[in-house]
């Protein structure tokens, strides 16, 4: 079975993760989103809150897909949670250069850490290639339309979290 694992902290899940996701889900037979628990970024959304957002936002993806998607929250080394999972594959979204330099820095270390996870880069469509879960975060404080950016449901848990 070939699993792998799409880490992120998914604050909020956008539809530029749920396009890698897509995506990646048709490459192997599990798919693990690794949800990062980063006390140092300061999350809009808790944990419950992000995972069940995930959930939601895969049921679907993984009917059509066929593609067992599970959630699964981390807070150690990357690479520890992908031996915890059974992953010998790591997906990261790209959407621009600047992502590339830090996920070449990242991969580098993480082969270092065990060369037999490989890591997979998968660039986000065009239209997706902007989306930031920061800036959609900054957009929606300010009172700025982001329905282009997640799907309706994640929309209205932004809108009762900003109290908007």
């Amino acid at each position: 079975m070939r699993v792998a694992l799409y880490p992120g902290t998914f604050d909020p899940i956008t539809l530029g993760h749920i396009d890698i996701i897509r995506r990646a889900a048709v490459l192997v037979d599990r798919l693990v989103i690794g949800v990062a628990i980063n006390r140092d970024k300061g999350p809009l959304f808790d944990l419950e809150q992000r995972v069940a957002m995930i959930e939601a936002e895969c049921a679907e993806l993984s009917e059509q897909t066929g593609t067992e998607i599970v959630v699964h929250p981390f807070e150690n080394l990357l690479i520890h949670c992908a031996h915890d999972v059974g992953a010998s594959l790591i997906v990261r979204g790209l959407r621009a250069v600047a992502d590339f330099e830090y996920e070449y820095q990242m991969v580098g270390m993480n082969r270092s850490l065990d060369s037999s996870v490989e890591t997979v880069f998968l660039m986000a469509e065009a239209r997706h290639q902007a989306i930031a879960s920061k800036l959609v975060k900054e957009i929606a404080r300010l009172g700025g339309d982001v329905s282009k950016f997640v799907t309706p449901p994640v929309h209205d848990a932004l809108k009762v979290k900003l109290g908007l």
